[in-house]
C-alpha cells in the first residue's frame, strides 16, 4: 500500500488538464450509522491532473481513479504543518526568552510564517508538480 488513490467523477477537461471531483470522507464517514453521527464528516473537493493521454482518454462523467504516492503524500504534509508548526514554535520560545513578553512573542511567532508561506506561494508551480495526482486506469 505505497499510494493514496481516491475515486472521483471527471468535471472538466480543458487541454492537458483534467478536473476530477473526489470525495474526501473521515475514516468514520464511510461507517453504516454516520448518518446518526455528528462526527462523521466529508468533503467534495476538486483535484487538477495534467496529463495529456489522461485528457484524451477521459470523458466529463466519467469515473476515474487518481493516485498520488504515500512517500509525497507525507511529504506534503510536512510542508504543510509540520515545518510551519516548528518555525512557529522556535520563533516563539527564542522571542519570549528575549523579551519576556507573551504578546510580542505571539506576534512574532506568527509573524514568523510569513517568509515561509511567501516562499510556499512562489515555488507554487514547482511543488504542483512535485505532488501531483495521476489518473490510473
Amino acid at each position: 500500500m505505497n499510494k493514496i488513490s481516491h475515486t472521483g467523477i471527471v468535471e472538466s477537461i480543458k487541454g492537458d488538464c483534467v478536473n476530477v471531483r473526489i470525495v474526501q470522507t473521515s475514516a468514520c464517514a464511510a461507517c453504516k450509522v454516520a448518518g446518526h453521527c455528528s462526527a462523521a464528516e466529508s468533503k467534495e473537493k476538486v483535484v487538477q491532473v495534467v496529463d495529456r493521454d489522461a485528457a484524451s482518454h477521459c470523458h466529463v462523467g466519467e469515473q476515474v481513479s487518481v493516485a498520488m504516492t504515500a512517500n509525497r503524500g507525507r511529504n506534503a504534509v510536512i510542508l504543510a504543518f509540520v515545518i510551519p508548526f516548528f518555525i512557529l514554535l522556535v520563533a516563539l520560545v527564542l522571542c519570549l526568552k528575549i523579551t519576556g513578553d507573551e504578546g510580542m512573542s505571539a506576534l512574532v511567532g506568527i509573524g514568523s510564517l510569513i517568509p515561509y508561506y511567501v516562499g510556499i506561494y512562489f515555488f507554487n508551480d514547482r511543488l504542483a508538480r512535485h505532488f501531483a495526482f495521476v489518473i490510473e486506469n
